[in-house]
């Protein structure tokens, strides 16, 4: 009979007046080896491998449009900021009437720095606002082309009246003017309360000296309801400014390549007719938007026209005709640069995150 090794017995004295009384208990690696069979009752737990669809996610189509289009929004803004500031400052009558002179004075008093005062919370409205914007446009645009190609491949539903047929085609749509109507529905729906907080920290800085003060307190003086204040509006006036821009763009750039016999356009290009296009559809919406500062102002003062087309009659009554493009020339300084550095720099980010295929 074999002996049993020391540590062995050592082990069983140790574990021999334990919890157990004389059972004697063994560490794991003391016992002998057996083969491992199964519980019948045991249960396996295995959570499921996300990291698949994360990478589909990542590297889809939609997620490069969205992150391109947030990408142009910050690139331009940071671009344009002094000239925002500058703008500002003659709004509001602070500082000299010139674009020369208030360059010169916030270089003085506040240094470079100065020329980009603001502009985080401009960066925390825009990134987002081009990002839904420039996304939804282009995901609405590719399922409309989708479906008028589908109805035109099979027969479009049709309804028989007597002897009048009709058809129920999507062809006199246009996939590009509902895509940007869509994507300025959809951004301002859902990045209004970002325009209405930095209005807040922008005019009335002693009242609402940062963004945690200034949400509390919208929220506390009108709920929820208080962060789309003056979305009526804002959504009349967006409709049209935001179909003719896109349409403008995109009817422009196929019409040049297809005059050009070009696949694509340069940066210089896409600059210019990216600049083209906002002045179109800002002289076409400008109106409205009149209208929409005249409510806005109105408000402030206790005397706001009721509605949009009391408000636009108002200024014809005062002002005449003309009076609906006050501010227009300003509006426009602003309006084509903005438009086309934005297209430049969103076609350049998408060359790189979805053509170059960067995710992969």
């Amino acid at each position: 009979m074999s002996q049993k090794s020391p540590s062995v017995q050592s082990e069983k004295k140790k574990y021999k007046d334990g919890f157990f009384g004389d059972i004697m208990m063994l560490p794991k690696v003391l016992l002998p080896e057996k083969d491992a069979v199964p519980s019948p009752f045991e249960l396996r737990f295995q959570l499921p491998d996300f990291r698949a669809a994360i990478q589909d996610v990542v590297k889809s189509r939609e997620v490069g449009e969205f992150l391109s289009g947030a990408l142009a929004g910050a690139m331009t803004k940071a671009v344009l900021a002094p000239l925002e500031t500058i703008r500002t400052r003659m709004v509001v009558g602070v500082g000299p009437k010139n674009i020369s002179g208030s360059f010169i004075e916030i270089i003085e008093q506040q240094g470079w720095q100065g020329l980009w005062a603001g502009n985080g919370i401009n960066m925390l409205r825009i990134i987002p606002t081009q990002a839904i914007e420039l996304g939804t446009f282009e995901c609405v645009k590719r399922a409309m082309t989708s479906a008028q190609e589908k109805w035109n491949k099979e027969e479009c539903p049709k309804m028989q009246i007597g002897h009048v047929t009709l058809n129920f085609s999507l062809n006199w749509i246009s996939p590009i003017a509902v895509a940007g109507a869509a994507a300025g529905v959809v951004s301002t729906l859902m990045c209004h309360p970002l325009e209405v907080l930095k209005d807040r920290l922008t005019v009335s800085r002693d009242i609402y000296p940062c963004l945690t003060v200034a949400i509390s307190k919208i929220y506390k003086d009108g709920g929820v309801g208080a962060f789309y204040a003056g979305i009526s509006p804002t959504l009349i006036g967006m409709l049209p400014y935001s179909t003719c821009y896109y349409f403008m763009y995109e009817t422009m750039k196929k019409s040049y390549c297809e005059s050009k016999k070009k696949k694509a356009l340069n940066r210089p290009e896409m600059l210019l007719l990216g600049a083209l296009s906002g002045l179109t559809a800002s002289t076409i919406s400008f109106p409205l938007e009149v209208a929409r500062k005249r409510l806005m102002v109105g408000a402030l003062r206790g005397k706001c026209p009721p509605h949009m087309a009391a408000a636009l009659s108002e200024v014809i009554r005062e002002e005449g005709l003309m009076g609906l493009y006050r501010g227009w020339g300003a509006s426009c300084l602003k309006v084509m640069p903005a438009s086309g550095i934005t297209w430049m720099f969103y076609e350049a980010w998408k060359d790189i995150l979805i053509s170059e295929k960067v995710f992969l």
